[in-house]
C-alpha cells in the first residue's frame, strides 16, 4: 500500500488498473494454452512472460504520462490529429493485414506492429476537447460546429472506417457525447445525430446491396456478419456459439486455468477473453467486472465536476467514455447481444501497443486527476 504514497491522481484508478491487469495476467496464461500448442510447443510461459512484461511496461508508460501537465496534450492532440490523417491513409495502403482488414503497421527493426487508428482515437478525443474549450464562444452555430469538429471528426472516421468499423461508429459517438458534455446547443447536436442517422442509412444500403463495390472489400464481411447474426446459423456463428458455451458452464465458475472452452474459441485469448473469465471465475466476477469499468467511467464523471478547468475534465470525461464503451462492446459480443467486432477488453485482452495506449489515455486521465489533487491541496495551505 505504500506504493500508492507515491503515485499523483486518482487512487481509485491506480487500484482499477492493477486489479484489471493481475486478472488479465491470470486468465491470458489460461487462454493461451491452443495458441501455445499451435505456435510454440505447448510453451505457455513465453506468451505469459510476454505478457507480464508488457503489461509492466504498460504501467511504467501511465506512470511517465501522468506526472506531465495535462494541458501539453491540448498542443500535441493539434498536431497529433493532422498526423493521423496520413498515418492512416498509409496504413490503408501498406498496412500489415489481419482479419481482411489493413489495421496495422509495423515498426521497423523491431517486429512490433500497432494500429494507426489507437494513435488517431487518441489524439482526435483531445482534440475535440481543446477545440470545444478555446472556441466555445465561436460554437453556437451548426456552420462553425461543421468546421472546427466534424470535418475532422468526419474525415478521421472515415479513414478509420474501411479498416476499422466499430472502433470508426464508436469513436464517432464519443465525439459527439464529449460535444454534448462540452455545452453544444443540444439543437445542433440532434442535427448531427439526424445526419448521422441518414448517413448510416445510406451506407448500411450500400453495404446490402452493393457490398462488392465497396473499397477494401470489407463490404461482404460486414454484410456476412450482419446475416449470420441476425440468422442465427450456428456453422456462422462458431466464435459466438463457442462463448456462449463458455459462458452457461461457468455460472458459478470452474476455477482457474480449468476452461474447456479455450480450445474452442479461436480468440480466447482477446475478443472472447470475457467468456472464459466467466468460465473459470463464475458468473460473479463477470458482474464485478462490468462494475469496475463503471467505476472508472464514475470516476471520469467526477474529475469532470471537480476540475475548474473545462479543458481537463473534458479530456477526462472523453478518454473515459471512450475506454469504457469499448469494454461494454466487448462483453455484448460475448454474450452474443452485437455482432463480432473485433475490440479488445481493455486491460484485459492479450495485446501489444493496445495495452499500451490504454495505459496512455489512463494516464492522461490521472494527469487531469493529479492536477485537481494539486489545485484543492493549494486551496487548503491557502486557508
Amino acid at each position: 500500500m505504500k506504493l500508492f504514497n507515491h503515485l499523483k491522481g486518482d487512487k481509485v484508478i491506480w487500484a482499477i488498473m492493477l486489479l484489471l491487469s493481475l486478472l488479465s495476467v491470470l486468465v491470458v496464461y489460461s487462454a493461451v494454452v491452443t495458441l501455445a500448442h499451435k505456435f510454440k510447443q505447448g510453451n505457455t510461459e513465453y506468451y505469459l512472460l510476454k505478457h507480464f512484461v508488457i503489461i509492466a511496461l504498460g504501467f511504467g508508460i501511465a506512470y511517465v504520462f501522468h506526472k506531465i501537465k495535462y494541458t501539453v496534450f491540448s498542443k500535441v492532440s493539434q498536431i497529433g490529429v493532422f498526423f493521423s490523417i496520413p498515418l492512416l491513409i498509409y496504413t490503408l495502403l501498406k498496412g500489415v493485414t489481419a482479419g481482411e482488414a489493413s489495421r496495422w503497421l509495423e515498426i521497423p527493426g523491431l517486429g512490433l506492429t500497432f494500429q494507426s487508428s489507437d494513435i488517431a482515437k487518441l489524439m482526435l478525443l483531445i482534440y475535440v476537447a481543446r477545440v470545444i474549450t478555446l472556441k466555445a464562444k465561436e460554437l453556437t452555430d451548426f456552420k462553425s460546429v461543421f468546421k472546427h469538429l466534424l470535418l475532422p471528426i468526419g474525415i478521421i472516421c472515415a479513414l478509420i472506417l474501411p479498416a476499422n468499423f466499430s472502433t470508426a461508429a464508436l469513436l464517432f459517438f464519443n465525439c459527439i457525447l464529449l460535444m454534448f458534455m462540452g455545452g453544444i446547443s443540444s439543437k445542433i447536436i440532434l442535427k448531427i445525430f439526424g445526419i448521422g442517422i441518414l448517413v448510416a442509412g445510406l451506407f448500411f444500403s450500400w453495404v446490402w446491396f452493393a457490398p462488392d463495390t465497396i473499397p477494401g472489400g470489407r463490404g461482404t464481411t460486414w454484410k456476412a456478419r450482419i446475416e449470420n447474426f441476425s440468422n442465427g446459423d450456428s456453422k456462422s456463428n462458431y466464435q459466438s456459439d463457442q462463448a456462449k458455451i463458455a459462458i452457461a458452464k461457468g455460472i458459478f465458475g470452474k476455477g482457474p486455468g480449468n476452461s474447456t472452452q479455450r480450445a474452442f474459441l479461436p480468440q480466447a485469448s482477446s475478443d472472447f477473453i470475457y467468456a472464459i473469465i466467466i468460465e473459470e471465475y463464475g458468473l460473479a466476477t463477470g458482474v464485478l467486472l462490468l462494475f469496475l469499468y463503471m467505476i472508472l467511467l464514475y470516476r471520469g464523471i467526477r474529475i469532470l465536476r471537480d476540475n475548474d478547468k473545462p479543458f481537463g475534465g473534458l479530456v477526462a470525461i472523453g478518454l473515459s467514455f471512450s475506454l469504457v464503451f469499448q469494454a461494454l462492446v466487448n462483453m455484448a459480443v460475448a454474450v452474443n447481444l452485437f455482432p463480432v467486432t473485433g475490440q479488445p477488453l481493455p486491460l484485459i485482452s492479450m495485446g501489444g501497443t493496445s495495452i499500451w495506449f490504454t495505459m496512455i489515455a489512463l494516464g492522461i486521465i490521472l494527469s487531469v486527476s493529479r492536477g485537481v489533487e494539486e489545485k484543492t491541496e493549494e486551496q487548503l495551505e491557502a486557508n
